[in-house]
C-alpha cells in the first residue's frame, strides 16, 4: 500500500452483507479545520446494515459506491489548518459527519476536529470505537431531549443493546428510577449496569409489567412506541428512535395526554468529553460483545442483524 491509498470497505450495490468488500481506495487529506485520524478500530451499528441494505441513511448518502461506518476511535495523524483542539498523536474517538458519509470503516478518515474528543484513556480502541454513536444517542436523547431529573420513572427498550447499555447507565446517573426491556439471559448483568426493573418481553408484554412511567427511550421501532404510550403518566415523553414517531403515534400521542418526539443523534465533542470522563471515572463501562477483523465487515453485520448481542460489535482496523 502507497501513502496515498489506504483499505477500506467498500459496496457498489446495496443488498445483504455480501455486498461489503474490501479495496484500495485514495487516503483523505484533511481540509482547514479538520484532522485525519488514522482508525484503530470501528463500532458497527444497525444504522450500518440498514444502510448497506438501501434503507437507513441511504437516502442520504446516495447511491453506491460509498464506504459505510461513523464510529471512530485512532490517533490524529495530520491537522489541517486552524486546528486548535488537537494536535498529531492525540487518540480520539468521535461519530464523524453523521448522517453524511464518514467512511469509519477504512484505514483513515478525515473531519472537522471539533466532532471529535480526547479518547477515554482507561479504555482501548476497541471498547472505545464502541462509544460515539450509541453514546451520544442515549445522552442526548435522555440528557438534552427527555432533560430526565432525579426520581423519574425511565422505560428503554431494548435495554441489552449497544444503546440501551448505556441509557440504563446514564439514566440511573441522572438519579432515574430505570427499567428496561430485555431477554431473561440479560436482566442480571443490567441490573449491574443499574437498572431497577427488568422485563422479559419475550414473555410478558410490557405495557401489562410496567406503568406510571415519565420518560420511554424507544429503540425498538415497530408497535412498541405506540404501545409505550400506554404506560406513560400524563405529559409523559415517548422519545422514538429507529424510525421517529409516525404521525398515528403523535395523534395518539395528544389524544392520550402525553408526547411523542422523534431523534436523531448528532456530533458532539463536548458530549464526547463528558462521558469519556464518566468512563475513565468507573461510572460508565462499555460492553463490547465480538471484535471483528476489518475484512470480516461482512460477517460483523450478520452477527449484528441476528438481533442476539449484547452491547456493540467492533471492527479492528489498524494492523
Amino acid at each position: 500500500m502507497s501513502d496515498s491509498t489506504m483499505r477500506a470497505v467498500t459496496q457498489h450495490s446495496t443488498g445483504g452483507p455480501e455486498v461489503l468488500v474490501v479495496e484500495q481506495v485514495p487516503r483523505p487529506e484533511p481540509l482547514p479545520t479538520e484532522v485525519r485520524v488514522k482508525v484503530h478500530a470501528a463500532g458497527v451499528n444497525p444504522v450500518d446494515w440498514k444502510t448497506r441494505a438501501g434503507s437507513g441513511m441511504a437516502g442520504v448518502l446516495g447511491g453506491p459506491p460509498f464506504t459505510l461506518g461513523w464510529d471512530v476511535s485512532g490517533v490524529v495523524d495530520k491537522v489541517g489548518f486552524g486546528v486548535t483542539t488537537l494536535k498529531e498523536g492525540d487518540e480520539v474517538y468521535g461519530m464523524p459527519w453523521f448522517p453524511r458519509a464518514a467512511g469509519a470503516y477504512a484505514e483513515y478518515v478525515t473531519a472537522p476536529s471539533r466532532q471529535f474528543a480526547l479518547k477515554p484513556s482507561s479504555i482501548g480502541h476497541e471498547e472505545a470505537a464502541a462509544v460515539p454513536l450509541a453514546g451520544l444517542t442515549a445522552w442526548q436523547a435522555l440528557v438534552d431531549t427527555a432533560e430526565v431529573e432525579s426520581g423519574q420513572r425511565v422505560l428503554i427498550h431494548a435495554a441489552g443493546g449497544g444503546v440501551g447499555h448505556l441509557a440504563v447507565q446514564f439514566a440511573k446517573r441522572l438519579g432515574a428510577h430505570v427499567i428496561g426491556t430485555a431477554r431473561s439471559g440479560s436482566h442480571d448483568w443490567l441490573t449491574k449496569l443499574g437498572a431497577d426493573e427488568v422485563v422479559d418481553y419475550t414473555a410478558v408484554r410490557f405495557e401489562d409489567a410496567v406503568s406510571d412511567v415519565d420518560v420511554v427511550l424507544d429503540l425498538v421501532g415497530g408497535d412498541t412506541g405506540l404501545r409505550s404510550l400506554d404506560v406513560l403518566r400524563p405529559g409523559g415523553l415517548l422519545v422514538a428512535v429507529p424510525s421517529g414517531a409516525a404521525p398515528e403515534v403523535v395523534a395518539a400521542a395528544e389524544r392520550k395526554g402525553v408526547r411523542a418526539t422523534p431523534f436523531l443523534v448528532e456530533p458532539d465533542g463536548p458530549a464526547l468529553a463528558a462521558i469519556a470522563g464518566l468512563i475513565d471515572a468507573g461510572e460508565v463501562t462499555v460492553a463490547v460483545e465480538e471484535v471483528f477483523e476489518l475484512e470480516e465487515a461482512a460477517e460483523a453485520h450478520a452477527r449484528g442483524e441476528s438481533n442476539r448481542t449484547r452491547g456493540k460489535l467492533v471492527l479492528r482496523v489498524a494492523r
